[in-house]
């Protein structure tokens, strides 16, 4: 039951974090590229990548590790919101745009989730 409340709680917190987050990137950069989700996508993957290791390498209980991992980061990335926009970019018309944020968002997040990594190894 703790487990259950510790990803609940996670999620709320990563939930109100990527609104935050991304309404905060759509404010300064605008909305006709979805720069939002691909941001809270690539902090999501630097965070995953060195929680991964820190946690699990280092402290956790099982209710910090759901309470992060599953509640927290489940709820802060967007992959799902990604694939809508993507696809509403090629409904529009916009080949290009959406062609950019498929190939930025799998690059630039599989990087992140590496040098979040890398950082928690360096730190042990």
């Amino acid at each position: 039951m703790m487990q259950l409340l510790a990803i609940a709680g996670g999620g709320a917190l990563g939930a109100l974090l990527r609104f935050w987050v991304s309404s905060g990137i759509y404010n300064l950069f605008g909305r006709e590229f979805p720069y939002g989700t691909l941001a809270v996508n690539l902090i999501g993957s630097l965070l995953i990548g060195f929680l991964s290791i820190f946690l699990f390498e280092r402290i956790a209980s099982l209710e910090w590790r759901a309470a992060l991992i599953i509640g927290f980061l489940g709820a802060f990335t967007t992959f799902s919101t990604f694939s809508l926009e993507t696809l509403n970019l090629m409904y529009a018309g916009e080949q290009i745009k959406a062609l950019l944020n498929i190939g930025m968002s799998v690059i630039f997040c599989l990087f992140a989730t590496w040098l979040g990594m890398l950082g928690a190894r360096l730190i042990q």
